[in-house]
């Protein structure tokens, strides 16, 4: 795959969800409330339920600081308390969007209330959340910012740019600024549950110019050999909710569903010790990897299992799960010298799949064909194939590692990218074997008519994220035994494919 110039928690009352457009997660984000239609009701009024459903007129929303990126330095023993009160943080918003959304009377009958009865309460619970994570931080000896005190307020807004009730008019819009009503969805945010996509999110692949670029030129020393792991599709449906890296001990702490390959026994409260005894589904015993990531599902009308699940059409993620008909995982090497085993229990997350609120920095999400991958590779839109073509999403994890740390706090700086041109990894890093996956889907062809899209496709993710595409992401957790790491990394700096 060429390089892409982009590269780079559960509801308290199920009645007052089902009226949401999303939930905001992980701390931050923005929040969404649709005040006049239930949101995960199908549209019957064109195109027999497989049309997607526009959100109603009036949507309020809530944004609060993302405190989780914020925390780079915690202490080891200070991880899981934290990822606990991150955790307690995403409630809290739950809560508060619930609140809205059953409130909708007494808020049009006093402009004070959202502040009075919903931000304001909000912000003192967030605030007393913070103090409690500077408290475990400062007891398992580090040092805590006090400016993150400063990320316990939250602000509302609606999409008309005005204030939606008492919190900091910042003049934003929604979505990172872009008119809500995108592709002539009345109110906004489209999808079948009332959350995304929007006709404006796909494109026709055949319209796109080449935007592919080569890859970096190889040294005399470059590690130019492959290994092939071969998982399967998870056609077992191996699935859950949870993710054990960010939110270890939550349950639905991913708020989506995610595909499980590799390791077959991973959930939020999955130890080491639990990866080790957990069996595979790869053909290669001693790979107890944990591939893993955001299923896909076609908006056509269809109701899956988990329709009134958490995590699932509790959360908008609606719609017919897919199965990829292929699921390929091989690790490559560096063009700029030889790599390294990859530790044991070494955990990876590539892409961010809050992009939608946190902007594209962190975002590695690349959407093609079949027949057009050399060529076309997509962030911002998902692709409408040509007849006989397969959708394609695939991922390069990050190929550095800082040589001493299997995780970080922020789950992010104890790996990093090679730089795109050279391929040397940055000062401290060691180059490992770059993880690269590439999923294929058959994917019903969606239909953009009069601005709106109908049998729309869109990659599960946190509701308040709208299933842009750019919000793809992937899970890993290395675990080998019997030497495998140290295989895979002497197959690669010898020059050889292997499997």
């Amino acid at each position: 795959m060429g390089r892409n110039t982009r590269q780079r928690r559960k509801p308290p009352a199920a009645k007052a969800l089902a009226a949401a457009a999303a939930l905001a997660l992980g701390g931050g984000g923005l929040l969404w409330a649709n005040f006049h239609a239930s949101a995960h009701e199908p549209d019957q009024r064109a195109w027999e339920g497989s049309r997607t459903k526009a959100a109603s007129a009036q949507v309020a929303t809530v944004s609060c600081p993302d405190v989780g990126q914020r925390l780079t330095n915690v202490p080891e023993p200070a991880r899981q308390g934290v990822a606990r009160e991150l955790a307690g943080l995403d409630r809290q918003i739950t809560e508060a969007y619930a609140r809205l959304a059953a409130t909708r009377d007494a808020q049009a009958k006093d402009p004070g209330f959202v502040r009075n009865a919903i931000t304001g309460p909000l912000g003192e619970k967030r605030a007393a959340t913070i103090d409690r994570i500077r408290i475990t931080i400062q007891r398992a000896g580090g040092s805590f910012d006090n400016a993150l005190r400063q990320l316990a307020p939250c602000t509302t807004r609606s999409t008309n740019r005005t204030d939606a009730g008492g919190g900091q008019q910042n003049g934003q819009q929604p979505n990172g600024g872009q008119q809500q009503n995108s592709g002539g969805q009345q109110g906004g945010i489209g999808g079948q549950a009332g959350n995304g996509p929007v006709a404006a999110d796909f494109v026709d692949i055949t319209k796109v110019a080449p935007n592919v670029q080569g890859t970096p030129r190889r040294t005399g020393n470059a590690s130019t050999g492959t290994f092939t792991t071969r998982c399967g599709v998870n056609a077992n449906k191996n699935h859950n909710t949870d993710n054990v890296i960010v939110a270890p001990g939550v349950t639905n702490g991913a708020h989506h569903l995610h595909d499980y390959v590799g390791n077959q026994k991973i959930d939020a409260f999955a130890s080491n010790q639990t990866f080790l005894r957990g069996g595979t589904s790869c053909q290669n015993r001693d790979d107890l990897s944990s591939y893993y990531w955001p299923v896909v599902r076609v908006q056509d009308g269809t109701r899956d299992f988990d329709q009134n699940a958490d995590g699932g059409g509790k959360e908008g993620n609606v719609g017919r799960i897919l199965t990829p008909v292929q699921a390929e995982i091989k690790y490559v090497g560096s063009p700029a010298g030889k790599v390294v085993a990859m530790p044991r229990f070494l955990r990876v997350i590539t892409g961010d799949a809050k992009t939608t609120t946190n902007g594209l920095a962190n975002a590695n999400a690349h959407w093609s064909c079949t027949g057009f991958e050399n060529k076309v590779q997509l962030t911002e839109r998902y692709p409408i194939c040509p007849q006989g073509s397969k959708v394609v999403r695939s991922f390069a994890f990050q190929s550095c590692w800082d040589g001493r740390n299997t995780d970080s706090a922020n789950h992010r700086t104890h790996v990093a990218f090679a730089d795109p041109a050279s391929g040397v990894c940055p000062n401290g890093f060691k180059a490992i074997p770059q993880l690269t996956m590439r999923l294929v889907y058959a994917v019903p062809p969606p239909v953009v008519r009069n601005g709106q899209v109908r049998n729309a496709y869109a990659v599960d993710g946190f509701p308040e994220q709208l299933h842009k595409p750019a919000t793809d992401h992937d899970d890993f957790i290395s675990v080998t035994r019997n030497g495998l790491a140290e295989k895979i990394a002497n197959c690669l700096n010898r020059g050889q494919n292997c499997a």
